[in-house]
């Protein structure tokens, strides 16, 4: 007995009759108060952080191209014209790699000027036009390809020499707002440049972008020529994740029942299969000992003694299996009726099942705002312009202090070093935004997961008091409030944002840990020895299981929040401790739950994506001009979009029947201490959840009322 008792003792004391209680608490305090204090001055911060970033940020140098001046095409002077052009796109290859190219914002060694339009034919500048000026060859031939300002009269050569006007020209098509030469384009002979492999390779490599905007193309067109029908697609995910929850209240006993037997059955095959590979490679002789040890894992299919372990593995889970439903059956029926009990109380409060778009806009919301922050941080800085000539060995540049400020407004075009021009070179690093760019985006990111995690606890939070008015409701329905979800939703903003908060606080600061590690991990992976590589990963082993923990622990305590208004930590403490002491019922309903919610996401997406299959792909026939399926590039894609947003659906719906089945399980469990049933202390769970458990109420539902007037 005494050891029993210390058991008792180590798992918190059962939860005693309180006459007062009817539910959800509605006379509660504010909990966790200095959370919220901390929580609302960050957010504060993280206001001011995005104010400071919207003051010195410039996000155009990331939506727009940059000239030779740094100024944006597309915008301002150069309003019409939206397109870069490189005067030599060999000089981004041969200069420089091209991811060191994309780091400086594409910006290479050669001049660059805004233009209306690309180029469409090839076109280099002949010798014989050499002592022509600019305006016979550029200006009246319609090719306007030249730096703004160049006059009229110069000598062609002299404009090649600085640099000022292109000396060819390939057909090209505008991609991310430059001018990139096609592939499948004859290149002319070019001055200077040797049209080897390595030369055609790097352009290949450089403009792999343009097939990506092809590809882009035909995707918005599918998209436009197909948005109806998969619009249809959703709708049809939708009612079937609707009819599957609200139609577990009659078919979730025989659906457990057939999911288990189909497990089961699974695990018989799989005994038969692997038995009889066994059996054939034994009767061949196939044993381990010719084999011997090997790195190719693909030949130990070959031998007897793996599918013979593979027997003996199965064989121990179908008997287990087997022996934990014949020992667990009381704890499966009783997760089968909460299960059922779960639909009924959806069924009651539709509104429910729609929380989940609340939470996808705040989300959103979220999501958006560090998006936006975090760009306008990182475009933060003044242009700073430099001077720049394309070759510094020339006569007349030995005396030119090269990579010097200067202003981009007086260009030095009379300078005796050709093509010596105020070119721009990057943002400024030196101002105080500059100097705590680090440490403002670490803060945004912070923000970023603090505020996830909260929006996150937020809508567990008012679904788990909505579904805990439902349960605690004497007469279902009379005694269940009229609008419960938004009453719930006003009384944990109201006193429960702290308490949010430091849960939430306490997941990001895991979440954050992972990402360090991981991006540790992968900046060393190269360098590390199989000892480190193993450490590395027994740490983020160790960091995934507290995350898990850490989210299964504020999952329950947002649920003893809800319906008792206590603080984080002791609802978290009083929450673990009455799982603890119904262990075995936790893991029985969660992995019912589990399964059932895995079979119905399976049903819903897989239906979907099946309709979706045979209606694109043209092979469901007699529907009438209405239903023709459209003419698309890719028919894959409107199938792909259809399941993925199938999936999101039925997720965001099975995510509410989970919080509801979770809600009720713990309530079940207060109910079951907290109440005998006798007329004092009726129980307020389900006939059904009663018969099972081979308990019943001595007073009929409303002799309570009338007893306590």
């Amino acid at each position: 007995m005494g050891g029993k008792q210390d058991g008792d003792e180590a798992c918190g004391k059962p939860a005693k009759y309180d006459p007062s209680f009817r539910g959800p608490i509605r006379n509660r305090n504010c909990t966790d108060i200095i959370c919220c204090i901390l929580f609302l001055v960050f957010i504060l911060g993280y206001i001011v952080v995005g104010i400071v970033a919207w003051v010195y940020g410039d996000p155009r140098q990331v939506l727009y191209p940059r000239n030779s001046t740094g100024a944006y095409c597309g915008v301002g002077a150069n309003k019409d014209k939206p397109y870069l052009l490189y005067f030599n796109i060999f000089s981004c290859i041969l200069a420089t790699n091209i991811i060191t190219v994309a780091e400086n914002g594409l910006q290479c060694p050669t001049s660059q000027v805004c233009v209306s339009s690309c180029p469409e034919v090839a076109w280099t500048v002949e010798v014989s036009q050499f002592s022509q000026n600019v305006g016979e060859v550029f200006y009246t031939a319609n090719r306007n390809f030249c730096l703004p300002g160049v006059p009229w009269d110069m000598p062609v050569i002299q404009s090649l020499q600085q640099e000022l006007c292109p000396s060819f020209l390939l057909p090209s098509a505008p991609a991310l707002g430059r001018c990139l030469p096609l592939l499948n384009s004859t290149l002319p002979e070019l001055p200077g440049i040797s049209s080897n492999t390595s030369i055609s390779q790097g352009i290949s490599g450089v403009l792999d972008s343009l097939n990506a905007r092809d590809i882009t193309v035909k995707i918005f067109e599918d998209v436009a020529q197909s948005w109806y029908w998969i619009l249809v697609a959703l709708a049809v995910a939708l009612v079937l994740s609707l009819l599957f929850i609200l139609l577990l209240r009659l078919v979730a006993g025989p659906l457990v029942l057939v999911l288990i037997l189909g497990v089961l059955g699974v695990l018989a095959y799989g005994i038969y299969h692997c038995w009889e590979e066994y059996r054939v490679l034994r009767d061949k002789g196939a044993s381990i000992t010719q084999l011997g040890i090997t790195t190719n894992l693909s030949a130990y299919r070959k031998v007897q003694e793996t599918w013979l372990a593979a027997v003996i593995v199965l064989a121990v889970l179908e008997g287990t299996l087997l022996m934990l439903l014949i020992f667990l059956r009381q704890r499966i029926r009783i997760a089968i009726a909460l299960l059922k009990e779960a639909s009924k109380a959806v069924g009651q409060m539709m509104s429910t099942l729609f929380y989940p778009l609340v939470t996808f806009v705040l989300l959103l919301i979220c999501i958006v705002y560090w998006a936006m922050t975090a760009l306008y941080l990182a475009t933060s800085g003044q242009p700073q312009y430099v001077l720049w000539a394309p070759n510094a060995s020339l006569p007349g540049c030995e005396k030119v202090q090269m990579n010097t400020s200067c202003n981009p407004m007086s260009q030095p075009m009379n300078s005796s070093c050709p093509g010596l021009r105020c070119v721009f070179q990057s943002y400024s690093s030196t101002g105080l935004v500059q100097r705590s760019l680090f440490n403002l985006q670490i803060y945004g990111i912070l923000g970023l997961f603090w505020t996830l995690n909260w929006v996150l606890a937020l809508g567990q939070c008012v679904l788990a008091g909505a579904f805990a008015s439902f349960y605690w409701a004497f007469q279902k329905p009379q005694d269940i409030p009229t609008f419960p979800l938004s009453s719930a939703f006003i009384r944990t903003l109201r006193y429960h944002t702290g308490s949010l908060a430091f849960g939430a606080l306490i997941l990001s600061l895991v979440q954050i840990a992972r990402v360090v590690l991981e991006y540790i991990d992968n900046k060393l992976r190269g360098a590390q020895n199989p000892v480190a590589r193993c450490i590395m990963c027994c740490f983020k082993c160790c960091l995934w299981c507290l995350e898990k923990f850490i989210k299964f622990l504020n999952r329950n305590a947002y649920i003893m929040i809800a319906i008792y208004g206590k603080n984080f930590c002791v609802s978290a403490k009083n929450a673990f401790m009455l799982l603890m002491r119904n262990i075995v019922r936790v893991v029985v309903l969660d992995k019912v739950t589990d399964l059932l919610l895995l079979f119905g996401k399976l049903l819903v997406v897989g239906g979907v994506g099946v309709l979706s299959f045979f209606f694109f792909t043209g092979r469901i026939r007699g529907l009438g001009r209405d239903f023709e399926n459209p003419s698309l590039n890719y028919y894959w894609l409107p199938i792909m979009i259809s399941i993925l947003g199938a999936y999101v659906i039925a997720s965001g719906f099975f995510s509410v029947f989970g919080m509801c089945v979770d809600t009720l399980f713990l309530c079940f469990l207060e109910d079951l201490e907290r109440n005998d049933g006798s007329p004092d202390r009726p129980y307020y769970m389900p006939t059904s959840l009663l018969k099972i458990l081979g308990k019943k109420n001595e007073a009929f539902p409303g002799d309570k009322k009338k007893k306590k007037k």
